[in-house]
């Protein structure tokens, strides 16, 4: 039945023109923002997904950073930590030195001296972001130190910052409040050390801070050379000096192993979050191949849908035929 009130073929021809518009805008969508998933109404499960992951991703990122900052400080403390081993090392070579018969103990003493203010400088200069993990000017410890390592997400969702721990008191070599706490300040029992020690030598510290700027060479307990210093005195010396030399390479040894592992994270970081952005990229992106493919077939399918609906409108128009004469 042919009527002018109810066009149905044009009726159907609009229907699926707006199928096809509506798939094309999609596509369209698609093609300009590169994701398959946008919005949650796109697909409410994966989009959820990939927020919560995006948001953790974002996190990893400032863990990235945060171990840069750890990395930098531990570098800082390790090498002036290495610089300190190797001027003991030149300590130690002078003490050895002033065993020889007939040389001058006072010139040695006073290379000695100027080794020490060496050490302090490094100690005060291992500074990096207002830490010093090797001199301690407070009243209180150091303390324990920590390094941002990972972000956490368990498996029941909850979430939590790890980090990498390193405690100060393996590391301070000046403490000027209480120098028991520092490896270079703390007087060190010949008979801790020694097998057969000297009767009435020692203890024995390194550096005394109160003799850094105004040296006393008369003072007791500080390892020094005299012109009078016996040959049983100096080998307490190099003994104690031997002592601290071995403490400090446990201390660079420990510092070494935590930059080992903080390089080794900041690798495993860097490649997590490329993991989970090919991860998000799964669930959400878009395939362009695929999408420009559909495009296409889109915008033919509305040209057609276009012709199709003026096709319909016009065979109305026929029915005038009938009425003429």
């Amino acid at each position: 039945m042919t009527s002018i009130l109810t066009n149905s073929a044009a009726m159907a021809a609009l229907q699926t023109l707006r199928s096809i518009d509506n798939n094309l805008e999609t596509t369209q969508a698609r093609v300009s923002s590169g994701l398959r998933v946008e919005t949650a109404a796109d697909n409410a499960a994966y989009w959820s997904i990939a927020t919560t992951m995006r948001s953790d991703n974002r996190a990893i990122s400032t863990v990235a950073d945060a171990l840069g900052l750890g990395a930098a400080k531990v570098d800082t403390a390790y090498t002036s930590l290495e610089n300190v081993i190797e001027v003991m090392s030149e300590i130690k070579a002078k003490l050895v030195a002033a065993r020889e018969p007939g040389v001058d103990k006072n010139k040695i003493n006073d290379e000695i001296l100027e080794l020490k203010n060496q050490l302090v400088s490094a100690s005060q200069s291992a500074s990096f972001s207002g830490e010093n993990w090797l001199y301690n000017t407070g009243t209180d410890p150091l303390g324990v130190k920590s390094v941002v390592a990972s972000f956490v997400r368990s498996a029941n969702g909850n979430v939590k910052v790890a980090t990498l721990d390193f405690n100060t008191e393996n590391s301070v070599l000046i403490d000027i409040q209480d120098p028991d706490r520092g490896y270079l300040t703390k007087a060190i029992e010949i008979d801790d050390i020694m097998e057969n020690p000297p009767a009435g030598v020692g203890p024995y510290v390194m550096i005394d801070m109160d003799l850094i700027d105004n040296p006393d060479p008369d003072a007791t307990g500080v390892i020094q050379i005299k012109g009078d210093t016996t040959y049983e005195e100096l080998d307490a010396m190099i003994s104690v000096t031997d002592y601290i030399i071995k403490d400090l390479t446990n201390a660079a040894s420990t510092l070494g192993a935590i930059t080992k592992r903080i390089n080794m994270q900041e690798s495993f970081v860097a490649t997590l979050g490329d993991v989970i952005d090919k991860g998000i990229g799964r669930l959400v992106d878009a395939d362009m191949n695929e999408e420009s493919t559909r495009l296409k077939a889109l915008q033919t399918q509305q040209q057609l849908g276009i012709q199709s609906l003026s096709i319909a409108n016009s065979s109305a128009e026929n029915i005038l035929q009938l009425f003429r004469q």
